[in-house]
């Protein structure tokens, strides 16, 4: 895991040094990009790509284009106008460290970015793995999948959630959205690096994702209420706060911590038949899969 952390956060750095954007929006852009953070999701780009043999030249490509969609994010999240958060990753948020204008354009630039690089001429990628990854990662991040759940989010905020049975399904559709349908297109875009991945290994992946997409942000619930503010790196409690709909909330905090235990069985599940189905595993594919493993377990046992 340290080894492709390290990579990442290399390509980052060279891909964001660009000398042609204004300074103050270059700096805002790469403090918010690579100032820490696990890098999850890059880390599932090579981790699911590399399980069906995916050139690594293709893998950092995508990789990054997912850290920049990703941050694009949070620095959006952060504003005033959304959770209004001052902190992130322990550090002081962009809009605040900067200003709120500086932070939208920084958002904007690294979400525009990341197509960008996937569609640039230097782009190792072939045609088609283009039009897929592009299409993909436009549908997980736009108004269908992660803005769409990021406006649900906000909708459900502060309500009286008494029916827990349509709660429990409304509020699955904005996890799955808001943070699942990253997770899935970064597990997903990795395997489409691969010329030689079957339907069968991609459905088995997309299922993995499914369950620990769900998963992640069953965990941020419950850690938002058990975890400290140092441990997080931003506010604890700030859900109960604003009142928002989580799962400790409607089923409570045993249940919820149930729920991740079996999202994470079905992920292993997962795993186990995207091994039956690859054959034979070079050695490559199997570090990736123990690699898959560990990302899995990353999501139940983190503290932040």
């Amino acid at each position: 895991m340290r080894e492709y952390q390290t990579r990442i956060q290399r390509v980052l750095d060279d891909a964001l040094n660009r000398t042609d954007v204004p300074e103050r929006l270059r700096e805002s852009m790469r403090d918010s990009t690579l100032s820490g953070g696990k890098r999850f999701r890059a880390l599932l780009v090579y981790a699911a790509g590399l399980a069906v043999d995916a050139p690594l030249e293709k893998l950092d490509v995508v990789a990054v284009a997912l850290e920049c969609i990703h941050a694009y994010s949070l620095i959006h999240d952060d504003l005033p106008a959304m959770d209004d958060d001052d902190l992130r990753r322990g550090q002081a948020t962009n809009h605040v460290k900067f200003d709120d204008a500086t932070a939208i354009l920084a958002g904007d630039g690294l979400l525009t970015f990341a197509f960008e690089l996937l569609n640039s001429p230097e782009s190792p990628l072939s045609d088609k793995e283009c039009r897929q990854i592009t299409h993909l990662l436009a549908n997980k991040a736009g108004p269908i999948g992660m803005v769409g759940g990021q406006m649900l989010d906000i909708q459900a905020t502060g309500l009286d959630h008494a029916d827990k049975k349509t709660s429990l399904i409304e509020l699955e559709d904005i996890h799955r959205r808001k943070t699942g349908a990253l997770i899935k297109a970064a597990t997903l875009c990795g395997a489409y690096c691969s010329e030689s991945a079957n339907e069968s290994q991609i459905q088995h992946l997309d299922d993995y994702s499914t369950s620990i997409g769900l998963a992640f942000q069953v965990v941020d619930d419950i850690l938002d209420i058990e975890s400290s503010t140092e441990e997080l790196g931003k506010p604890s409690g700030a859900d109960l706060e604003l009142g928002k709909a989580t799962y400790p909330a409607l089923i409570g905090l045993d249940e919820s911590k149930k729920m991740a235990d079996n999202l994470y069985q079905e992920a292993m599940v997962s795993l186990a038949s995207i091994s039956d189905n690859t054959s034979p595993f070079t050695e490559r594919a199997d570090s990736s899969t123990a690699l898959l493993t560990n990302l899995a377990d990353l999501v139940i046992k983190r503290r932040n």
